[in-house]
């Protein structure tokens, strides 16, 4: 009889690699706005579509289906605004609940380029258990960092065969223990608190 299960190394080695995304600051929808993100087999992983307008104050990652993984909401406060995540999860019967998961702050300095956002998350209790983004002004690039200061997700500008491609084109490699979801929707929400999507 056939084996129809990979073999246990195999499954070993997928674990232990990087995963490379591309993502395109584009909707698949017409006269929407948001990103997809492709595997590295040009297969859609995960898209974010927006059907209002552009720099919205709500959005929705979703997975190649449609299905929604986490919703980013915009938090008006005083002086400086946030933005929280809400990581969806099927229930028992058959709806959907939305648990809170994580809030976003821009670090807002008077001089230097950098744009870095601090994320906080509300499922850990732990005292400074925050990750950061980290990117340049102007620049298509970024690096998630975890609390233990290890890079989890790296993005650049795209390019194909030495030659850059647009600024909307961008190659994400993901460590293999990372959250991919999650960091798919820290991206998400670094776009939306840079006029990206």
């Amino acid at each position: 009889m056939a084996k129809i299960h990979p073999k246990l190394e195999q499954i070993t080695n997928n674990l232990s690699e990087k995963e490379t995304y591309t993502i395109w600051m584009k909707s698949l929808i017409f006269h929407g706005n948001g990103c997809t993100i492709f595997n590295s087999r040009g297969e859609i992983v995960f898209r974010v579509d927006n059907y209002q307008q552009r720099c919205s104050t709500k959005v929705f990652l979703m997975d190649s289906e449609g299905q929604v993984l986490f919703s980013l909401t915009r938090k008006k406060l005083r002086i400086f605004p946030c933005w929280e995540g809400f990581k969806w999860i099927d229930s028992k019967a058959g709806k959907t609940e939305r648990l809170p998961w994580f809030q976003v702050r821009r670090n807002h300095r008077i001089l230097g380029r950098d744009t870095s956002c601090k994320v906080s998350f509300k499922c850990d209790e732990k005292v400074g258990s925050c990750y950061k983004i980290l990117g340049l002004e102007g620049k298509s690039m970024l690096k998630i960092i975890d609390f233990s200061g290890q890079i989890l997700a790296e993005a650049i500008q795209k390019q194909t065969s030495g030659v850059a491609l647009g600024d909307d084109v961008l190659t994400l490699m993901v460590e293999a223990d990372a959250d991919q979801s999650l960091v798919m929707a820290l991206i998400t929400v670094y776009g939306l608190i840079n006029n990206k999507l």
